[in-house]
């Protein structure tokens, strides 16, 4: 695995970080999600979590209080509560709280069952996990899926951000997204930043968690510094 902090802009430290897939020689993610198959998804799924845990907690996540994001594939999940067991079992083994795991999702592709990831999402909830729709906005991550069921968290995925100081659609889309979400009591972390511009735009949308290379790059196996654009630190809300 490798790790990507999610930067809390009023504080400049990480409030959690994203354990991103990767080979054993570091390879990056796609080489590895291609061998994934109908028939390994589960096994897959599972190993991740288990790799991200261990990782992190090797890595050093447990001498501060960052949260430990972690991707996972809904269709590989028959039975919340059955296949969420090594994952705790995991976390006990490590001495990682399971209150400071997210789980996040994405779906580029049309779902065909939304009331299973919605059943998905309300036992990890009630479990005492962080939830998170990534890449929203993206493929069939937006207002409808929203609209069936609300996560913890949701990603804005980095199509809208790129250039967004420079695009009044841009940011008139993302100010309603941030509205909406208020209104939801869902937060909004932005991904994909690499420009001091983007950040500053983001953050003066009033958006308080950001994530990107401007920030940090994945590191491999480690948790990587952040650096603020200026060292800056911005007040939000």
């Amino acid at each position: 695995m490798a790790f990507q902090p999610i930067v809390d802009v009023t504080t400049g430290q990480p409030f959690a970080y994203e354990a991103l897939v990767r080979g054993a020689d570091g390879a990056g993610a796609a080489s590895v999600l291609a061998q994934v198959t109908p028939e390994n998804r589960y096994a897959f799924d599972q190993q991740c979590r288990v790799a991200a845990i261990e990782g992190a907690v090797a890595a050093g996540i447990l001498d501060g209080d960052a949260r430990l994001s972690i991707n996972f594939l809904p269709n590989a999940v028959y039975s919340p509560l059955a296949c969420i067991q090594l994952t705790l079992k995991t976390a006990h083994a490590t001495g990682f709280p399971t209150d400071r795991l997210i789980f996040e999702f994405t779906e580029n592709e049309e779902m065909t069952d939304t009331a299973h990831v919605k059943t998905i999402v309300e036992s990890y909830t009630a479990m005492g996990f962080g939830t998170a729709i990534d890449d929203f906005g993206a493929g069939h991550a937006g207002l409808g899926l929203l609209a069936k069921f609300q996560t913890d968290y949701i990603k804005l995925d980095m199509d809208l951000i790129r250039g967004i100081e420079q695009s009044l659609p841009r940011r008139m889309i993302v100010e309603g997204v941030v509205r909406i979400a208020e209104s939801l009591r869902i937060a909004v972390i932005a991904e994909g930043i690499e420009t001091a511009a983007e950040y500053e735009t983001l953050a003066g949308l009033g958006i308080r968690y950001i994530q990107g290379y401007l920030l940090a790059r994945p590191g491999f196996r480690c948790l990587p510094a952040v650096t603020l654009p200026e060292a800056r630190r911005v007040a939000v809300g």
